[in-house]
């Protein structure tokens, strides 16, 4: 029934771009793993657009007469030379094919839930190259109570969680977030649309196993009309926590019990009581917002680093301040910053926000992905360098906002 199919789940090229750009540099032929590959479509994008030239991809899939399209194809898009075919299981992947640190990129785009997005993130990680990245996508709820009608198909099937959820397991598993893409409504046309058009095609009278998975496909086409709005695939790009990136720095929301040490830490880390009176008056303002005030943990538990983020506004649009970020100097470039900063971005993503704003170095924010707010129309209200003035988009279903950044008064500007 998905012969000839140019996709076995949602997706799109233009998805498949999104996240590349994500996954920020590459090297100059990155080592890619393609996994579940079905017909190719995503290895082919990457073979031909990942990295300054194009990618090295092998790719993996149970079904041979998928690998045999995805052959024919690189070959007709002379490509053959950069893409290899492996007839694997991709949940017990041995051999010198698939060594610890074999790639550069592992790509899953609708293939992880046949091992459970858990099970792939913990498999997966051993093949990763210092540095890699693990690319993969995910059906999980898009509403917080979905209907009886989508429970009663998923929850047999496959238990949904929601872009929190997913967040959170991947953060338990080691990993940080470089980047979110919410596919859109378009990616499960491109699937579902020829999918579609081959079931009405076909009659189930060729056999018992025919006629069963005609059954259970139109099932699933109905309850995608029905309730599509309840349920999406979710592009994740992660990749692994190492000691650098703050992993040694375990990090959690403050408590009352902190404020003393969030004080002192400011203190030592700006040689001026401004950062640390700016926290202390933003404390009893409106902006606060509980739960986004984040320290690190120094080894004996003592606090090592403090983040901070409160309630802004672009023209009367609701976003986030970053600021303060400060770290003990004792601890600076030692990862304690970068910890801190990224499980709280990662709160923030979590409780649905969309944006986020800081004025800081440029050579430090961009590792957390953020770029130059101008990019979006967006202007700080006092004179700035361009490039000090940073935004980074946590979801890129919400429009960004244009106009002028209002601070909370504690700021005084």
């Amino acid at each position: 029934m998905h012969h000839g199919l140019p996709r076995q789940a949602p997706g799109s090229d233009a998805s498949t771009r999104r996240l590349l750009s994500l996954c920020g540099p590459l090297p100059e032929r990155p080592r890619v793993l393609d996994l579940g590959c079905g017909p190719g479509r995503s290895a082919l994008l990457l073979a031909a657009e990942a990295g300054a030239g194009g990618a090295e991809v092998t790719a993996v899939d149970l079904h041979a007469p998928f690998l045999e399209e995805l052959r024919a194809a690189a070959a007709a898009r002379g490509l053959g030379d950069r893409v290899r075919t492996a007839l694997a299981d991709m949940g017990s992947l041995t051999g010198e094919d698939f060594e610890d640190g074999g790639f550069d990129l592992v790509w899953a785009e609708g293939s992880a839930y046949i091992l459970g997005f858990d099970a792939a993130l913990a498999r997966w990680k051993r093949l990763l190259a210092p540095g890699g990245t693990l690319v993969l996508t995910e059906c999980q709820w898009t509403v917080p109570e979905p209907s009886a009608g989508a429970r009663a198909f998923w929850d047999p099937h496959y238990a949904l969680r929601t872009t929190a959820g997913n967040l959170a397991a991947a953060q338990a598993a080691g990993y940080r977030v470089l980047g979110v893409h919410h596919l859109p409504d378009a990616d499960w046309a491109e699937y579902y649309g020829p999918l579609a058009e081959r079931v009405r095609t076909l009659s189930g009278a060729e056999s018992p196993a025919m006629a069963a998975a005609l059954a259970a496909t139109r099932e699933e086409l109905d309850v995608r009309a029905r309730h599509g709005h309840e349920y999406g695939y979710t592009g994740y790009v992660l990749r692994p926590v190492t000691a650098g990136d703050g992993g040694a720095w375990p990090a959690r929301p403050e408590t009352a019990a902190d404020a003393a040490a969030v004080r002192e830490v400011n203190l030592a880390a700006f040689g001026t009581p401004l950062e640390a009176d700016l926290v202390d008056a933003l404390r009893t303002d409106d902006s606060w917002l509980p739960g986004l005030s984040y320290v690190a943990e120094a080894p004996d538990g003592s606090v090592a680093a403090h983040a901070l983020l409160t309630r802004c506004e672009v023209d009367g649009v609701p976003a986030l301040a970053l600021a303060p970020v400060a770290a003990d100097p004792a601890v600076q470039r030692s990862g304690a910053g970068s910890s801190v900063v990224r499980a709280l971005l990662a709160a923030a993503r979590e409780r649905g926000e969309s944006l986020v704003l800081v004025l800081g170095h440029p050579e430090y924010y961009p590792r957390f992905g953020f770029v130059p707010a101008s990019h979006f129309g967006i202007r700080a209200p006092f004179e700035v360098p361009d490039e000090a003035m940073m935004a980074l988009v946590l979801d890129d279903s919400v429009p960004v906002p244009a106009g002028t950044v209002g601070y909370p008064a504690p700021f005084g500007v």
